[in-house]
C-alpha cells in the first residue's frame, strides 16, 4: 500500500527569525484532496554531557510558550549550513560553559511529526573541561550536575518532564548500560 501524500500547493502561511508555517494542498493516497498545515524548523542538537565522576550537565531554564520552568539537557538549533557536530560543540560552550573531547553520535529523533519537520540529533559528550559560559543574548539558564540515576527518579517524580530531555536520558541510559 502506497501510504505517500502529495503535495499540491504550498503556501507560506508566517514566516519567522526561526520558524515558518506552511499550509499545503496535498493528494491522498486515494485521490482526494486535503490540507496539512505544519511548522518548518531548522533541526536541533541535544547533548547528554557526562562528566567524569558519572554526573551529567543539566540545565534549568523558563520556556515562554509554555510559561514555565524546565530541567533540560542542553541544545539548540541548528544554524543553516552547519555541521550537526559543530552546533552540539557550539551549544554545549555557549550555555553551560564546557568544551569536550569524545563526542558520541547517539539517535536521530523527529519529536512533532504531526505538525513540524523538526529533527533532533542526539550527541553524547565525555572528557568535559569547564571554560566558562557564553551565553547568547537573551537566554539565561542555570546550569547543574545530577546523576543519571537521580535524573532519571527525577523522571518518575514528574520533576524532569520535558521530551528531548527524557528521551535522551533514556537513550543514554541504554547506551550505557545495554549497547556498548
Amino acid at each position: 500500500m502506497d501510504l505517500k501524500e502529495t503535495c499540491l500547493d504550498s503556501r507560506v502561511m508566517y514566516d519567522g527569525d526561526f520558524i515558518r508555517v506552511r499550509k499545503d494542498s496535498v493528494s491522498l493516497p486515494d485521490g482526494t484532496v486535503s490540507s496539512r498545515e505544519y511548522i518548518n524548523h531548522p533541526g536541533a542538537v541535544a547533548v547528554l554531557a557526562l562528566q567524569d565522576n558519572g554526573n551529567l550537565i543539566m540545565e534549568r531554564q523558563y520556556r515562554y510558550a509554555p510559561k514555565r520552568e524546565y530541567i533540560e539537557i542542553p541544545a539548540g538549533k541548528i544554524d543553516h549550513g552547519e555541521d550537526i557536530l559543530l552546533t552540539a560543540r557550539r551549544e554545549l560552550l555557549e550555555e553551560t560553559g564546557y568544551v569536550a573531547t569524545e563526542w558520541i553520535h547517539l539517535t536521530t529523533a523527529w519529536p512533532c511529526i504531526g505538525y513540524a519537520d523538526e529533527r533532533m540529533e542526539y550527541f553524547l559528550a565525555r572528557g568535559l573541561t569547564h571554560q566558562g559560559s557564553k551565553l547568547d543574548d537573551g537566554e539565561f539558564l542555570e546550569v547543574f550536575e545530577i546523576s543519571l540515576k537521580e535524573s532519571l527518579e527525577w523522571i518518575r517524580q514528574g520533576k524532569i518532564n520535558e521530551s528531548k530531555t527524557i528521551l535522551g536520558l533514556f537513550w543514554l541510559e541504554k547506551y550505557l548500560n545495554d549497547w556498548k
